[in-house]
């Protein structure tokens, strides 16, 4: 039968499950193989009374080739930028990658390893503590270098320690006693790492920790080289006229400038809220009470102890918690983080308008192609990435800032694996960033094409005409406006015609039939060259 003849075909699908051969992908020694999966493919369609062999002799073929397909590969694919199942840790990964030493695997396996080295050279300094006396200089610089020289293979090992115990923290500390083994003074008071300590204390100051240095070392200097850049936007175009709209209609003019610096003032006060966030930590053990710490040395006041711990890793310190730390700042720190980027995903949008609208032109580069099939094309491509991901960036951070701050009882386990996904929305949001930058760098405005839309414009004039009328007590200004503008053609020799027609003083005519679209702006010009001083004000530093 050929396809196509089958008159009755139904458009319900068999299907057959196969098992590939386990994937032997090539990762980083210690992570554990995928588990096999079941694919399932359809092999046929029903019929009333008929079978369509050509679809199913399709569906076997395209089954078949899968299959094929899958065997082949599972023996060799290797993670790499075309295997990433994210695309920050594929295609985006030379954007993004700043961000691995903090938001990644490693990252958290490195602030744990500190954590643990930290404390054990506090236990040194407390007098009661005697089993831990005051180490050497040399002792000091031991453990310093473990912290200092930490590498990839260090975390590796780490993680073969773990196929064992089956738990991150615990493999961390068992690490530690290996490495330390070689330093006489060290190798004492090896049962003193994570002494006293539930795994939460370790994770919520390293979780903590890679926030802080992230924010620190990566974003804010990205957020702030954007603001810089909307500034000089900003300034460079202070006067340049440009046609506002309302509800997409015609409204009063202002200035590209102008309309460029409410995006840095606003994008100022959300990186200040940021910034101003208290990153905070804990350090009290199982459910929050120091339980432990009381057992075997009742005579420390070890709240005091753990205050001084946190503050010294420059952290905040959280007093009072269950077994975890509440992860309220960094609900905070996230929805901040979320309002950031709701507002550059405002500015995205507008600058795509006004590329639509053709106030801006696209500095094109060679051998870049904008459309597959419309070779004119120059596509607003960077704002529309910047929109897309900081789409990606909000959704992954509003899930962490809704569910952080909730956990039953002392504590559940819910939290842990979604903290493992901090660095996708930070990563998306980084991402986002770039792509604006690169967007902007690649704007050229058009004067041409602004000052033909004023020119087109003159009924924007009613608002300044009708409003020096009130002034001089003419009746009813608005509604003469009204009838002189709405749905009828206005031009220059209309509007200064009326102006003829009024009852004011002729001074005030002389002022008004001055006036053009271009020239009615008000303060525009003026705010946009102060926005630096205005965004600096903000931050209360100089980054303009």
């Amino acid at each position: 039968m050929e396809f196509g003849a089958c008159s009755s075909v139904h458009n319900s699908a068999q299907f057959i499950n196969f098992s590939p051969v386990r994937s032997n992908f090539h990762r980083p020694t210690g992570y554990s193989q995928l588990s096999s999966a079941s694919f399932r493919f359809p092999t046929s369609v029903s019929s009333r009374g008929c079978l369509c062999k050509a679809i199913l002799n399709e569906t076997a073929r395209t089954a078949g080739k899968v299959k094929k397909m899958v065997g082949a590969h599972s023996g060799g694919f290797e993670l790499s930028g075309l295997t990433a199942l994210s695309p920050l840790d594929g295609r985006y990964w030379g954007k993004v990658k700043e961000l691995s030493p903090y938001m990644s695997e490693y990252g958290l396996i490195y602030y744990r390893v500190l954590v643990e080295i930290k404390w054990l050279l506090q236990l040194s300094q407390i007098p009661d503590v005697t089993e831990v006396p005051n180490f050497s200089e040399e002792a000091k610089s031991y453990l310093q270098e473990v912290i200092d020289g930490f590498s990839i293979s260090d975390a590796i090992e780490i993680k073969n320690i773990e196929k064992v115990t089956n738990h991150d923290v615990k493999a961390v500390e068992y690490f530690l006693k290996q490495k330390c083994q070689s330093n006489a003074e060290v190798a004492k008071v090896l049962e003193f790492f994570h002494f006293a300590c539930t795994s939460e204390d370790i994770n919520n100051l390293a979780h903590a920790l890679m926030l802080k240095e992230a924010m620190r070392e990566v974003i804010f200097p990205v957020m702030d080289e954007l603001i810089k850049a909307i500034c000089n936007v900003a300034r460079d175009n202070a006067h340049i006229p440009m046609l506002s709209r309302t509800h997409g209609q015609p409204a009063s003019p202002t200035t590209l400038g102008k309309e460029m610096a409410i995006f840095a003032v606003r994008l100022s006060r959300e990186r200040k809220e940021l910034s101003e966030v208290e990153v905070l930590g804990k350090f009290a053990g199982a459910v929050g009470n120091y339980n432990a710490h009381f057992a075997a040395y009742p005579d420390v006041y070890w709240p005091c102890i753990a205050e001084e711990f946190v503050k010294s890793l420059g952290l905040s310190f959280n007093p009072y918690v269950a077994q975890i730390e509440s992860h309220d700042y960094m609900a905070k720190l996230f929805h901040s983080l979320i309002q950031f980027n709701n507002v550059l995903l405002d500015f995205d949008r507008d600058i795509w308008g006004y590329i639509s609208l053709g106030y801006f032109k696209q500095i094109t580069k060679a051998g870049e192609i904008g459309s597959s099939t419309m070779p004119h094309k120059v596509n607003p491509i960077d704002f529309e990435n910047s929109e897309g991901n900081l789409g990606m960036g909000n959704g992954g951070l509003s899930h962490l800032s809704m569910k952080l701050p909730i956990s039953r009882w002392q504590r559940d386990l819910t939290d842990s694996t979604v903290l493992r996904n901090m660095g996708v929305g930070i990563g998306h949001s980084l991402l986002a960033y770039k792509s604006t930058l690169q967007g902007i760098g690649k704007l050229q405005v058009n004067e041409a094409r602004l000052s033909e839309d004023l020119n087109l414009c003159w009924e924007v004039l009613a608002e300044p005409i009708q409003t020096v009328m009130r002034r001089y007590g003419v009746p009813e200004p608005y509604e003469k406006l009204k009838h002189l503008t709405r749905g009828r053609s206005v031009t220059r020799e209309s509007i200064r015609d009326f102006i003829e027609g009024l009852d004011i003083p002729k001074e005030a005519k002389t002022d008004l039939s001055k006036l053009t679209p271009e020239t009615y702006i008000g303060a525009a010009v003026e705010l946009a060259k102060n926005v630096g001083n205005c965004v600096n004000a903000v931050m209360g530093m100089n980054i303009v």
